[in-house]
């Protein structure tokens, strides 16, 4: 039986599967564990944080009353009562007439309402003697100034930064509920290829496709779990069926289009994948498909290094931090100025281009490379480039948005 076949454009595939995906089940872990891991709930400030009024930094705690007249040639006279530590006793209570040392950190002594910096202040016996304050600010962080308790900080979807994990901390969480990182399965088909490590054969070819897509997800801590088959039916059946028990996503990476030994639709065919496409008007990767098995995403990706890694790139990572529950699941991007002339082949398809990226005055230059079918014309990427549907070219020096591979 003919396999069937939708040809769509690539903003339409792209809509498909992130409309397809959800985010897996959440997770707890610990504080250090959900750096880089996306909430699964909202979360709310457990305690105050501070949990007292504290001084911002080094000086003497005063009641503003008593230096408000001061000035340089006639400075405020304050008796020294002691002095206060972060962590230690708050200090003696202020009166009129009094002052207490405070370094930053320490909790603010009872009565004062300004920390005057050190450099506003002068030590003379047991006593400070405080010129114009007025260049000097309050210098205190109230009770709860960073997180008061109740108040939200986190919404569900956002990535866990270290500057927002060192505020859930002071806030008062431990463990934080994160979105499972899924276990992709990664397969790569072909009699050529061989497993890195072992003795490459005559006409071998070592598996470079699979490393490389290991590589994209462990970058964005996803586990993996790959394998190697022939273009053989039963050692891609085994190793599909297998991986759809084990792993959340799945990527089959060669045998992709209608060759005679193309046998990765068929086998999921007969496994009753449900097919959403297997044909994206894009160049390279036309080839990409997506589906579900057992309401896992699986990813058909063609075998050619240059369309694997596309295809990979704008469909497959998309779903897969979808699936992390990532609300950005696209590559990062910015504005560059086209260093050539790019030149599309099909005014109807997206014609995407690797490139190098080079600092310039005022936006960087973006370099188209070469399309080719090799490896080592992609190896030193660092963006991508595109030509839209609707447009056969891009101009030199047009400013366009280029995708970030670094």
């Amino acid at each position: 039986m003919k396999r069937r076949e939708i040809t769509l454009g690539l903003k339409e595939a792209l809509r498909l599967v992130l409309e397809t995906i959800r985010p897996l089940p959440a997770e707890k872990v610990s504080l250090v564990a959900s750096i880089g891991r996306v909430a699964a709930r909202d979360l709310y400030a457990l305690v105050d944080s501070p949990s007292t009024d504290v001084s911002r930094k080094d000086g003497y705690a005063v009641s503003s009353r008593d230096v408000a007249h001061a000035t340089d040639a006639y400075p405020a006279r304050l008796k020294l009562l002691g002095s206060a530590t972060a962590g230690g006793p708050r200090g003696a209570r202020i009166t009129p007439g009094t002052t207490v040392r405070v370094l930053t950190g320490a909790s603010v002594p009872v009565g004062a309402d300004v920390i005057i910096a050190e450099e506003y202040a002068q030590r003379s016996g047991q006593d400070v003697l405080i010129g114009d304050p007025s260049g000097s600010e309050v210098n205190i962080l109230p009770r709860g100034g960073d997180a008061a308790k109740g108040a939200h900080i986190l919404e569900p979807g956002s990535r866990i930064l270290p500057a927002a994990a060192g505020l859930l901390a002071a806030a008062g969480h431990s463990v934080i509920p994160v979105f499972k990182n899924p276990v992709t399965g990664i397969i790569g088909t072909g009699d050529e290829l061989v497993e890195p490590g072992k003795p490459l054969t005559d006409g071998g070819l070592y598996a470079s496709n699979v490393v490389t897509l290991a590589g994209w997800c462990n970058k964005y801590g996803m586990g993996r779990r790959t394998k190697i088959v022939k273009d053989d039916y039963d050692a891609i059946l085994d190793a599909i069926t297998e991986f759809a028990l084990e792993t959340d996503a799945l990527i089959t990476s060669g045998g992709a289009w209608t060759g005679d030994r193309d046998l990765v639709a068929q086998v999921l065919e007969n496994l009753g994948w449900k097919m959403i496409f297997h044909r994206i008007r894009m160049g390279p990767g036309k080839a990409v498909g997506f589906g579900t098995l057992d309401g896992k995403p699986v990813f058909i990706l063609p075998g050619g290094p240059p369309s694997n890694l596309m295809g990979f790139l704008q469909i497959a990572l998309p779903g897969l931090l979808a699936l992390c529950g990532s609300p950005n699941t696209g590559l990062p991007a910015t504005n560059a100025r086209l260093a050539a002339d790019i030149v599309g082949g099909n005014v109807e398809w997206t014609d995407l281009f690797f490139g190098t990226l080079k600092p310039d005055e005022e936006l960087p230059l973006f370099h188209p490379m070469e399309k080719r079918t090799r490896l080592s014309s992609i190896t030193n990427a660092t963006a991508i480039a595109a030509i839209p549907e609707g447009s056969d070219h891009l101009q030199k020096g047009s400013i366009i948005t280029v995708q970030l591979l670094t």
